[in-house]
């Protein structure tokens, strides 16, 4: 593809950043798997050409690698995140965003310490850092530094925002002037956004001045920041989801004596932590504090508990859609309870209340689904499901956290909800991954190429130069389903709009 101008992509991303895909569930489009994949040694021919077991018809390839970025630093000027002293975690390429071009994808990098954003311009093959705490996280000092970048997301005013997961304070980023040359980029913190162990993180399809994201806890609860102006991150109110029939404890764990036979799903209730400037309410903690004393602390959390938030296991990934009926949907990972939760929100009146204060979470899909339903089945189980991607026809597919430290590879579902309505039908086995210590995420589906998507392979054995020197490291495979059977499939891709930013 011919590069394009700056000026030009800049033009088109104005055009594309507000359009989304009509959303409604297809059939399974693949043959389904039958078992998880076997993981090689590091390094492997496996690895380094095809790490993924895939239905007939996918195409992989390697479009870019830690190794390959470091390999032409100094011929070619590319630079890359690599944190210092963290062996396989030194760069930890996580939830990658497109921008709405599909010209270039922005890589946070989840390292403990000395956390940044890469951005790897795809059709001139070129990766730069450009930005990156200043590592000193290291000695225990975040002042400038910042820890654990899992989410990224490309913004509806054309910035990028990453977020701290479980390193750093819990804060937002958000740059600026993405596109800019690296040395000019500039960067905020976004203040108004509650500290919580931050994964997922996404706008809302329906109305302009919503933000929805999740604490990544065993006490983590969903949150909604509402702005008082829209495409205004700075000020705004911030509310916590709470199940109305939730009779638990809000501070305790999801799976505590109290809570595992409290309800967690049925109508639920956005509950107010602050007003509409964003000034806690009487009762409620601050959820705005960067506590760099006591690095475990999360503001948010603590608010959320004062307000009766729902808590769920470990909340990951957040996927915002729409159902059959139109309301909007929005679909998260709860890695330690083997589910992922649908919440729709029923609209309410005015401006600021079109998704309504009320809700109703259901079960998505959990390892209690049924599994390849009318193909041959599988011997796998959904183990840790993180993350979730969505593509230009509305299914959801969902990234186990895994396979780690196991023999046995990690897995992407398909969930198969045909009639849209948040209760998927079937888990349907998609593709599995052999690559040694690794885990899949960041899953995205291209918003220009429908038919394509990316998958990062993060914290592989062969990171870690000091063991595997000549290792490929962390590294995005590009997939292409053109070429499978279902050439109906192929063709309604095609025709449907990408839905940009999940």
């Amino acid at each position: 593809m011919k590069r394009q101008s700056m000026r030009t992509r800049l033009a088109l991303t104005a055009t594309l950043i507000g359009t989304h895909a009509a959303m409604a569930g297809t059939d399974t489009w693949f043959i389904p798997l039958t078992e998880s994949a076997p993981v090689t040694d590091p390094s492997s021919a496996a690895e380094l050409t095809s790490p993924w077991v895939t239905p007939a018809g996918i195409s992989q390839k390697n479009i870019v690698s830690l190794r390959e970025v470091e390999d032409q630093v100094l011929s070619y000027g590319q630079s890359i995140g690599r944190a210092a002293n963290l062996g396989t975690g030194a760069s930890m390429f996580d939830m990658i965003a497109y921008d709405p071009t599909g010209s270039y994808l922005f890589i946070p990098h989840e390292s403990q310490w000395g956390a940044g954003v890469t951005r790897y311009d795809i059709y001139n093959n070129f990766a730069e850092l450009i930005f990156q705490g200043d590592g000193q996280g290291e000695n225990g000092d975040f002042s400038n530094d910042f820890g654990a970048f899992d989410p990224c997301r490309w913004t509806p005013n054309n910035t990028v925002i990453a977020g701290e997961e479980w390193s750093g304070t819990g804060r937002i980023v958000e740059i600026l002037n993405p596109l800019a040359p690296a040395g000019e980029i500039e960067s905020r913190v976004l203040e108004s956004i509650a500290n919580v162990s931050h994964e997922g993180i996404n706008f809302s399809k329906k109305v302009d001045d919503t933000i929805y994201f999740v604490d990544e806890n065993n006490s983590g609860s969903i949150y909604k920041f509402v702005m008082s102006a829209p495409g205004d991150y700075t000020k705004g109110q911030t509310f916590v989801l709470s199940v109305d029939g939730f009779t638990g404890i809000a501070s305790e764990n999801w799976n505590s004596a109290t809570n595992a036979p409290a309800a967690r799903t049925g109508e639920a209730t956005w509950v107010a932590l602050t007003d509409e400037d964003g000034v806690p309410l009487p009762g409620i903690s601050d959820p705005f504090v960067d506590d760099f004393e006591d690095l475990e602390a999360r503001a948010g959390r603590t608010a959320a508990d004062d307000a009766g938030g729902t808590p769920y296991g470990r909340p990951e990934d957040m996927a915002v859609s729409k159902l059959k009926n139109g309301h909007e949907v929005i679909y998260f990972t709860a890695t330690s309870e083997k589910t992922v939760y649908s919440v729709e929100m029923l609209g309410g009146k005015g401006r600021k209340n079109r998704n309504g204060n009320k809700a109703i979470v259901r079960t998505f899909i959990s390892d209690d689904s049924p599994k390849n339903l009318g193909f041959d089945a599988t011997t796998a189980s959904l183990d840790s499901p993180d993350n979730l991607a969505i593509d230009a026809l509305g299914n959801i597919y969902v990234i186990e956290d895994a396979p780690n430290s196991s023999s046995t590879g990690g897995d992407i579902w398909f969930v198969r909800d045909t009639d849209n309505d948040g209760v998927g039908e079937s888990l349907d086995h998609f593709m599995s991954i052999r690559v040694d210590g690794c885990e899949a995420t960041g899953m995205i589906w291209n918003p220009v190429v429908p038919t394509e998507f990316s998958v990062c392979v993060q914290h592989p054995d062969s990171t870690d130069l000091a063991n595997v020197p000549d290792g490929l490291g962390d590294a995005v495979w590009m997939f292409n389903v053109t070429h499978i059977e279902d050439e109906k499939f192929v063709k309604q891709l095609n025709k449907a709009k990408a839905p940009f930013g999940e």
